[in-house]
């Protein structure tokens, strides 16, 4: 989508366009409200900058989206595309990151997010190790901002594309 349909759009129409990049409110209704936007520059940073407030129990609401790390995205959604074209470089190590996320979440209760868009299964299996060795508050910071990642990598996918 062109950033000028973006700009015309209802405020509606907009916001369930943002919704499969990050699903938090907030966020939706401050992109939405700051619209229109002279370049997608303008936009990607004013994206960026309100996700910078995520609360932690936002963050944990919008990981109910995310299938986990290595998993197919199931559905025909914006969200499940987006999601198995982000992973589609993850293959290979299935069984160590299967280990790895069940393990990850019975020591931090919620799936294992990380920006997988470049990333090579190996990458993910060495940040998934070294992430395990966080305290929940550090991690809980990793999160959002692999989150925040994910949600403009999104953003501008969409309206590039």
């Amino acid at each position: 989508m062109r950033l000028a349909e973006f700009n015309a759009l209802m405020p509606e129409a907009a916001g369930e366009l943002l919704r499969p990049c990050a699903d938090i409110p907030a966020w939706i209704d401050e992109i939405v409200a700051g619209r229109p936007y002279g370049d997608l520059g303008e936009l990607i940073g004013i994206a960026d900058v309100a996700a910078e407030g995520w609360s932690d129990a936002e963050v944990d609401a919008a990981l109910a989206q995310h299938p986990r790390i290595g998993e197919r995205a199931d559905g025909a959604g914006a969200e499940a595309q987006m999601s198995r074209n982000e992973q589609s470089s993850v293959s290979g190590l299935d069984e160590e990151i299967a280990a790895g996320n069940r393990a990850y979440e019975a020591k931090f209760g919620r799936i294992f997010l990380i920006r997988a868009a470049g990333r090579s299964a190996t990458e993910v299996l060495d940040q998934l190790t070294t992430r395990l060795g966080h305290d929940a508050e550090t991690e809980n910071a990793v999160v959002a901002q692999q989150l925040r990642e994910i949600a403009v990598l999104r953003l501008e996918g969409m309206l590039t594309a």
